[in-house]
C-alpha cells in the first residue's frame, strides 16, 4: 500500500478547511442530496462527500455505507486532493498503490472508485466527491463529465460557506471567520486556565506600494504577508485579515516569551521573503502585541481594540 502524499501547501489547505467549521457537522440536505443522485446515476454502491483533515477523511454526506470517517493513510482520497482532475481506479484489486489496502482487502471491498477533487481555488482542495463499487467500473467520456458536473454543485455549496468566514483574496480567515475561531478558543483557554496574546499587523507603505505599482502588486503583497503567517505560527493559533491591511493573530497558552519567540521567526520569514521576491520595494510592517489572562472580562473585540492601540502606538514611534 502506497500512503498519500502531503501536499506542500499543507498549512494553507488545513487553516482554510478549520476556517469553514465544516467538520463533524451534522448532515445537510443540499449535500446528501447531490450523493443520492450520484449514487443512482452511476449506479455504485457507495457515494460520498469526503473531507480531508490532518489524518483522516471524514464524510459530510454518506450513501451506502455506515462508518462516519477512516484514517488518512488509507484513504482513497487523500490520494484524489494531491491533483486537479478526476482520480479513477477502475480495479483497486490491481493497482500497485491500493491492492493491499484494508479498504481493498476488507470491507468494503473497493474494486472501483472514481473522486472528483473539492477545490476553494485552484490547487486547494479539502476532499473530493467520491463514487465507489465493489466491482471493476470505468467511466467514459460523458460518466466524467457528469461526475464533473455534480462536484462543482458540492464546490457551489461549500463557497457559499467559505464566503461567510474565509478573505477571498489571501484564503485565510476574514473579521467575521477570526472571531469565530477566537470565541472557540477563548473557551478552551478559560476552561484550561491558559492565557493568551493577540498580535495586530499593520503594513506599512502599503498604500505607496499600490499607487506605485498597482493594484495588483499590492494584492500579491497581501498574499504574500498571509502565507508567511501561516508558516510562522503555530498551528494551535488563529491567524486572519481583519481588512485592508491589517491582520491579526490569537495565540492560546501564550505568555511574552512565546510572542517574542513567534515574532522573531515571522521576522526572519518576512525578511527571507523580501531577499527571495527582490521586488522593487520591501514589505514591511508594525505590529501590536498585547497579553490577558484566561479569567479577563474583555470581549474579543475589546482585546484586539487593545491590541490594535499598541499597534499604532508602535507605528507612530516608527514615524509611519
Amino acid at each position: 500500500m502506497i500512503k498519500p502524499e502531503i501536499l506542500k501547501n499543507e498549512a494553507e489547505r488545513l487553516h482554510a478547511l478549520r476556517t469553514l467549521k465544516i467538520l463533524d457537522t451534522s448532515h445537510e440536505e443540499r449535500f446528501d442530496r447531490v450523493t443520492r443522485m450520484a449514487k443512482r446515476m452511476f449506479n455504485v454502491s457507495i457515494s460520498l462527500v469526503s473531507i480531508v483533515d490532518e489524518d483522516r477523511q471524514w464524510f459530510k454526506s454518506k450513501q451506502g455505507i455506515d462508518a462516519s470517517e477512516t484514517s488518512r493513510e488509507i484513504s482513497f482520497c487523500g490520494h484524489a486532493i494531491n491533483q486537479e482532475g478526476l482520480f479513477i481506479i477502475p480495479d483497486a484489486s490491481k493497482d500497485e498503490r491500493f491492492f493491499d489496502n484494508p479498504l481493498v482487502t476488507d470491507a468494503p471491498n473497493i474494486r472501483f472508485y472514481a473522486g472528483y477533487p473539492l477545490k476553494l481555488r485552484h490547487g486547494l482542495n479539502i476532499g473530493t466527491l467520491c463514487l465507489i463499487d465493489p466491482k471493476p467500473k470505468g467511466l467514459d467520456e460523458e460518466d466524467q463529465q457528469l461526475l464533473k458536473d455534480l462536484g462543482a454543485m458540492i464546490e457551489q455549496e461549500i463557497l457559499s460557506i467559505q464566503l461567510a468566514t474565509l478573505d477571498e483574496l489571501t484564503m485565510i480567515s476574514n473579521r467575521r471567520g477570526f472571531l469565530t475561531m477566537v470565541d472557540h478558543g477563548l473557551k478552551v483557554c478559560r476552561r484550561n486556565k491558559l492565557s493568551m496574546s493577540f498580535i495586530l499587523f499593520d503594513l506599512n507603505k502599503f498604500k505607496a506600494i499600490n499607487d506605485s505599482y498597482g493594484h495588483h502588486e499590492g494584492d500579491f503583497v497581501l498574499s504574500t504577508f498571509a502565507q508567511v503567517m501561516l508558516d510562522s505560527f503555530r498551528d494551535c493559533d488563529v491567524v486572519g485579515r481583519l481588512g485592508g491591511d491589517e491582520f491579526v493573530a490569537m495565540l492560546s497558552d501564550s505568555d511574552g516569551r512565546t510572542t517574542d519567540t513567534v515574532l522573531e521567526r515571522f521576522a526572519a520569514a518576512i525578511e527571507q521573503a523580501n531577499e527571495t521576491l527582490n521586488k522593487p520595494y520591501k514589505i514591511e510592517y508594525s505590529a501590536g502585541v498585547m497579553h490577558f489572562p484566561h479569567d479577563t472580562e474583555k470581549s474579543i473585540e475589546e482585546m484586539i481594540q487593545r491590541t490594535d492601540a499598541a499597534m499604532y502606538e508602535q507605528k507612530k514611534d516608527k514615524g509611519r
